[in-house]
């Protein structure tokens, strides 16, 4: 609620919103000092700004990190916390399982620069130990993952990767630091899109990467730096009020995703959950994250049968976004994840009736009269 808040001379009590690109100096000897670093202080927008790093400040206090560093949007975290450490030559092991734009950096992006990638069962920990090479620098993987809802032991991962001298990057964005803290398992570094759960009302884009001081000041920011994936002050605004609530936000919508799984349960061929026990993970899950989380996947025969379901809802809506809180389903194959070919969906166990499911803050009674309304409308 109240970390790393800074006032103004003014004594506000709500942070306060610095709109500027740039900072005047009283004299050209103390610009030249913050610029070698000699002096503290402002020099630029694209490196520091007051309410940016605000935001930095709270969300290193949430993670329990030692530093963070906020960007423009999750996937400009995730490329950052990525290409910042690596460079040809180097190798990595992914899971299987995430993101559509995550896999097309570890699939396309990566391989470019000479980067080489084995993408693995992130669920079969002897499956990393067994991807290892000399070259190694980096393990990346989600957990809980999108949108399998696949789990990652993350204490037996983050312990073949220290053995081998790998780091760790864990993009935490199903969860947040209220649900679950991967760096207290021995993760190095833990990424965001905090468009997610850390905005929370569907608001702006934003995105951060948590790390020791050495990695974020010594490592991340030269990346960040130069290639400016920088972060708005008016979108860091908009999180650090969404963070006042996170926690609030985060437990009502774990309570009602529960209740809205368990009727799922009774109405679907398969549902993935990992706050019910029929999760083929649950009891992994529960021992990494204090809560089942706000998302899950359920399945239904086939796309058009998908798709019918979805154009039948009349409270929840049709979208890609997660984290919200109001109620928003998507069909990953063709949406997120549409941008991969039907070999890899199949491989990370997207079929074409998987749809996804954020759990918001209404009635949990609303939202399963309006599920229970599709499903029916949809021949289920």
């Amino acid at each position: 609620m109240r970390g790393g808040t800074a006032r103004s001379e003014w004594g506000e009590t709500s942070e306060a919103l610095f709109l500027t690109s740039g900072y005047a100096y009283d004299s050209a000897g103390e610009a030249a000092a913050r610029f070698t670093g000699e002096q503290t202080g402002m020099t630029y927008s694209r490196l520091q700004n007051p309410t940016v790093e605000m935001l930095e400040h709270r969300i290193a206090l949430l993670e329990g990190a030692e530093a963070a560093r906020t960007m423009a949007s999750g996937m400009a975290a995730m490329t950052a916390a990525l290409l910042c450490q690596l460079s040809a030559g180097d190798h990595i092991v992914a899971a299987r399982t995430m993101f559509g734009s995550c896999r097309w950096l570890t699939d396309s992006l990566l391989p470019r620069f000479g980067v080489s990638v084995t993408i693995v069962d992130g669920s079969d920990t002897a499956a990393w130990a067994e991807a290892v090479k000399p070259s190694t620098k980096v393990f990346f993987f989600e957990t809980p993952a999108n949108p399998t809802l696949e789990i990652v032991d993350l204490a037996a991962v983050c312990a073949i990767a220290k053995a081998h001298g790998i780091v760790t990057v864990a993009d935490n964005a199903f969860a947040t630091a209220a649900l679950q803290r991967p760096m207290d398992f021995g993760a190095d570094v833990v990424a965001y899109s905090a468009t997610k759960l850390m905005d929370g009302q569907g608001r702006v884009l934003a995105g951060a990467v948590c790390g020791t001081e050495s990695f974020v000041n010594e490592t991340l920011l030269p990346f960040v730096r130069n290639t400016g994936p920088t972060l708005s002050p008016f979108n860091a605004w908009v999180v650090l009020k969404g963070l006042e609530t996170l926690d609030l936000r985060a437990r009502r919508q774990c309570e009602n995703a529960l209740a809205v799984a368990r009727f799922l349960e009774t109405r679907v061929p398969r549902i993935l959950y990992p706050g019910l026990a029929s999760h083929p993970q649950h009891a992994l899950a529960m021992a990494q994250m204090s809560a089942g989380g706000t998302i899950m996947s359920f399945f239904v025969a086939d796309r058009p049968q998908a798709h019918a379901l979805l154009d039948a809802l009349e409270l929840i809506d049709i979208s890609n976004n997660i984290g919200d809180s109001r109620s928003l389903m998507t069909h990953p194959s063709s949406t997120t994840h549409s941008g991969l070919t039907a070999e890899v969906r199949e491989s990370m166990g997207i079929t074409e009736g998987m749809l996804r499911l954020n759990v918001g803050l209404e009635d949990p009674a609303d939202l399963i009269e309006d599920l229970d309304r599709a499903l029916s409308a949809a021949g289920l």
